[in-house]
């Protein structure tokens, strides 16, 4: 709190010690790809640098910070997946698939388990943009919507997806 009032000296021992933090964070969920384990840190450190305007000091500040690591280790799995669909798998990199935090398979199986509740109109246009990355444009084709149809469904279907959630918390 000090940092973001402008005490650069506290900012700085901040950062230091969320750069720690993050390597550990990111190390765990990236064994098999351990050069990429730098270059998520300060991604993730200028995005929290980026964002600290953002940031809810009712909130604990550890979600939030991984909360914006996650998102980049999600980037950087898009951007090799679209890179490894030109080249073949290689068998250490399927292990890090298969060493997922039970919590993000329990949140998945939630997920699943809300998605399957709507739908098709609002089901599919949020699994292919949103879960598979796919662009409005390839969703549309995938799915034989028109663009317009697969922007209104996510909203709808994100809109219905807070309700539902809303409803069981």
């Amino acid at each position: 709190m000090r940092g973001l009032a402008g005490d650069n000296a506290a900012y700085q021992t901040f950062l230091t010690q969320l750069s720690a933090h993050l390597r550990s964070f990111l190390r765990r969920r990236l064994a098999g790809l351990p050069d990429d384990i730098e270059d998520l840190v300060q991604e993730s450190l200028l995005a929290v640098h980026n964002q600290r305007h953002t940031y809810d000091s009712d909130q604990p500040l550890s979600a939030w910070v991984q909360a914006i690591a996650r998102y980049k280790l999600v980037d950087l799995f898009r951007r090799r997946a679209a890179h490894e669909q030109l080249n073949d798998p290689l068998d250490e990199e399927m292990e890090l698939f298969t060493t997922a935090d039970a919590e993000a398979a329990e949140a998945r199986r939630d997920l699943n388990k809300l998605l399957a509740e709507l739908p098709d109109q609002l089901r599919l246009p949020i699994v292919h943009t949103k879960l598979e990355g796919l662009s409005v444009k390839e969703a549309a084709d995938v799915s034989g919507m028109s663009e317009s149809a697969i922007k209104v469904g996510v909203h709808r279907g994100l809109k219905a997806l807070a309700a539902k959630i809303r409803g069981v918390l």
